[in-house]
């Protein structure tokens, strides 16, 4: 009895060595999943922020929860089974999906690009488009529902990466692995979004302390910069937001076309990043993502350009007259 309880033990004690070598293997292949998928993640904290401008001081952390709530369900009920799905049964379609979801991108960067340019012009434009979403009930909802549209899009951009970054590893692990991105991921930007919009109330509870020491005087003058700066801040943000929409969206595109055998404006953009690197070694390797970020950039405006009025006099007409109508009294 006692030498077959040892015999038990040392199985288990083994189990428990592998299962903690799994365990740190997919620790270390999420982290570096998290890592490949850094530039969409950037772009997500981003473009959050300007989804809660305007709205009083109350309403900010309210609304970045429900985006937040909102994007767990979009990374865990949605994208997860359905990229595993995909990744086993349609390997084929993920790479059609994900330029749909570039497009959609570029479409959202280069319309906020409008409204600042001609804003009267953008707002017809939107009030043509209202009816598209029938089940909006307030500002808020819509400003929550558009900024969980957006967050879908990059969300499926980072499973992918990630799935794309672990394509030797079991479905358990790759299921494993995409949960703990999803929920780091979601967690870090949001929880980012929220400090940097509840940065100016620290900083009036800072202006406010009342010590005569030089480190009162401190933290009264970071207080008063921190309210009169965030406000520019946001809107820098807000920008860097469309841009990165923009840039996201051209790159999901132009790679796309590149796996279909279609990559000569990859390719170009790649050679003359490689040249502009080589101009400037000091600086290669900022220099060579400028212009590859840049030509994205420019590829996204272009497609963007298109879709407003593919939008405006195809999708929107003939979503009107597949809705249903209402009926009357």
């Amino acid at each position: 009895m006692s030498v077959g309880l040892i015999a038990l033990l040392d199985d288990v004690a083994a189990l428990a060595k592998v299962a903690a070598a799994s365990l740190d293997d997919i620790a270390g292949q999420a982290a570096k999943a998290g890592a490949k998928a850094a530039g969409v993640v950037i772009d997500d904290a981003a473009v959050t922020p300007r989804y809660v401008t305007g709205f009083a001081a109350k309403r900010e952390l309210p609304i970045i929860g429900k985006i937040a709530a909102g994007s767990l369900k979009n990374k865990l009920l949605i994208l997860l089974p359905a990229s595993l799905a995909l990744s086993l049964f349609a390997p084929q379609a993920i790479t059609p999906l994900l330029m749909i979801g570039g497009v959609y991108l570029c479409y959202e960067g280069v319309e906020k690009i409008y409204e600042l340019v001609v804003p009267h012009a953008a707002h017809q434009h939107e009030a043509e488009l209202a009816s598209i979403n029938p089940n909006a009930q307030s500002f808020e909802d819509q400003k929550v529902a558009s900024a969980i549209k957006t967050d879908f899009i990059l969300s499926a951009e980072i499973m992918a990466i990630t799935l794309g970054s672990v394509p030797d590893s079991s479905f358990v692990a790759q299921a494993v692995i995409l949960a703990v991105v999803g929920i780091g991921i979601t967690a870090a930007v949001y929880g980012v979004v929220a400090l940097i919009v509840k940065a100016d109330d620290l900083g009036v509870a800072m202006a406010k302390a009342t010590s005569p020491s030089p480190m009162g005087r401190l933290l009264r003058g970071m207080g008063r910069a921190l309210v009169v700066g965030m406000p520019h801040f946001l809107k820098v943000l807000g920008l860097i937001g469309i841009a990165a929409m923009i840039w996201v969206g051209g790159g999901i595109i132009l790679h796309g076309f590149e796996a279909y055998g279609l990559g000569a404006v990859s390719h170009f953009l790649h050679e003359t990043a490689e040249a502009a690197a080589h101009s400037l070694p000091a600086a290669g390797g900022v220099v060579s993502w400028l212009v590859q970020a840049a030509g994205s950039g420019l590829a996204g405006i272009g497609v963007g350009l298109v879709t407003i009025p593919v939008i405006s006099y195809v999708v929107t007409p003939i979503w009107r007259r597949l809705k249903p109508k209402p009926r009357s009294a």
